[in-house]
């Protein structure tokens, strides 16, 4: 019992930062019908920035300029490289081609820039555990859990209860409708790409804490796991990243966990999970946990 629950800590905790790398996904595509595979180099991006500054300016120092300095860029390549269009389907896939593209010319720049090393972020919890009765939890997944909760909370706020979130709504339910009631398509853009590349370096951070060894030049591939969040909870539903998120997570979690159990799937199966979850829910549910039925003009 205590195995399980220290298993299901740990999901919970990977799920929570595994969220805030979906709701960039699904912010980006609500905004722009973008895929956006470049948000592994920027989350890569915002880890790398932390490592070199927490020296000179402190943990909060070094993570709110990464954070700042990510967002910006994720704006800056919106405006600058994929501004190609209006909302219309073959631009987006063009897009999103170009996202590819960009995302290798970051992670070869990062990668050469990283090397073989492990960078540590200087985060305040180091190798510190807490026990909880039974279970004994890293503070950087107790840290994870709660600061993901306030910082998605507050995104959902966001969404809520803002001028510019009620912008998005509209523009991404009908782009044309929305243009014509005055609202600011390139402003509401541009924000949501800075958004998602500002919670992709928050992300970072917990994802090169321990038990992790630090920041390597893959750890943007881990983003890739979120990507089969967004999709199972809808592409353009907040609330579906969030379950989709929670649930890859506790799939990873207990697969790794009970790999001995599990041996008959073979080795390493806990990082293809993700994707076998992905499958089996799209089978039964293809527009998503969330996700609506498209209208059809017939």
């Amino acid at each position: 019992m205590t195995g399980f629950l220290d298993h299901l800590l740990n999901g919970l905790a990977l799920g929570a930062v595994y969220a805030l790398v979906a709701l960039g996904f699904v912010v980006i595509f609500k905004a722009s019908g973008v895929l956006n595979f470049a948000h592994g180099s920027l989350l890569l991006l915002g880890g790398y920035l932390t490592a070199v500054l927490h020296d000179d300016l402190g943990f909060a120092g070094a993570l709110a300029a990464a954070v700042l300095v990510t967002g910006l860029v994720a704006g800056a390549m919106d405006r600058l490289l994929l501004r190609g269009g209006d909302r219309d389907p073959r631009a987006a896939h063009v897009q999103t081609i170009v996202t590819i593209g960009v995302d290798i010319v970051l992670v070869t720049d990062l990668a050469r820039r990283i090397g073989g090393d492990l960078l540590t972020l200087g985060d305040p919890w180091g190798d510190s555990v807490t026990e909880i009765g039974p279970v004994t939890v890293a503070d950087s997944r107790l840290a994870a859990i709660a600061v993901s909760a306030v910082v998605i909370g507050a995104v959902f706020a966001l969404f809520r209860y803002t001028a510019w979130g009620l912008s998005l709504r509209a523009s991404s339910e009908d782009l044309e409708a929305a243009a014509l009631m005055g609202v600011r398509l390139n402003r509401v853009r541009m924000l949501a790409w800075c958004l998602a590349g500002a919670l992709a370096a928050l992300a970072a951070v917990f994802l090169a804490a321990f038990p992790a060894p630090g920041l390597e030049r893959t750890t943007g591939q881990i983003a890739l796991k979120a990507f089969p969040a967004a999709i199972l909870g809808g592409m353009a539903s907040p609330p579906g990243a969030l379950a989709g998120s929670l649930l890859i997570g506790l799939t990873e979690a207990l697969v790794a966990g009970y790999q001995s159990e599990l041996h008959v799937l073979g080795e390493g199966f806990g990082d293809v999970a993700p994707y076998a979850v992905m499958v089996l829910v799209l089978l039964v549910r293809p527009t998503g946990l969330f996700g609506g039925k498209g209208a059809v003009r017939v």
